[in-house]
């Protein structure tokens, strides 16, 4: 028999100090081209390597929204979110601090900061703090994730 309890955290689950840790994930060139596929955005700092060598990076660099994007899918590989995760509600104080270049390889330290119950919701909102390092361990990226989750169902 399958079990169905959800390996995500249950709202009650999560409290403050909290941290979670996600694994690594390396940019490469191929995600910055699907990327500028899907978004449009084909900014030449992105997408021409003779153009971006003269700004100001030397180099081209990953947007900041593919690299946002890879953070969320590596936030939800941790599993804490499995099948709990209700929505995704707000992304709040945002900062891009440096930038991804390709073969850059990204991973996300999470600390919940704060929770807060929605009982007509069947759940919660949780406040993340997020940083984003590189493998330099320099922050890239860091800012605050609201998202609701679901509450532990009752015995």
């Amino acid at each position: 028999m399958e079990n169905n309890r959800p390996r995500g955290k249950y709202f009650e689950e999560l409290t403050s100090g909290q941290k979670i840790f996600t694994s690594g994930r390396t940019v490469t060139e191929a995600d910055v081209t699907a990327f500028a596929g899907l978004s449009g955005d084909f900014n030449q700092i992105h997408t021409d390597a003779d153009y971006a060598a003269k700004g100001p990076f030397g180099q081209r660099v990953a947007h900041g929204l593919l690299v946002l994007s890879i953070v969320s899918g590596l936030a939800v590989q941790t599993g804490v979110m499995d099948r709990t995760v209700l929505a995704f509600r707000e992304i709040a104080e945002w900062k891009f601090s440096r930038p991804v270049f390709f073969g850059d390889t990204v991973r996300c330290e999470m600390e919940v900061l704060s929770t807060k119950p929605f009982p007509r919701l069947g759940g919660g909102a949780v406040e993340l703090a997020l940083t984003v390092k590189n493998q330099k361990e320099e922050t890239v990226m860091s800012g605050k994730w609201i998202v609701l989750i679901q509450s532990k169902p009752a015995a």
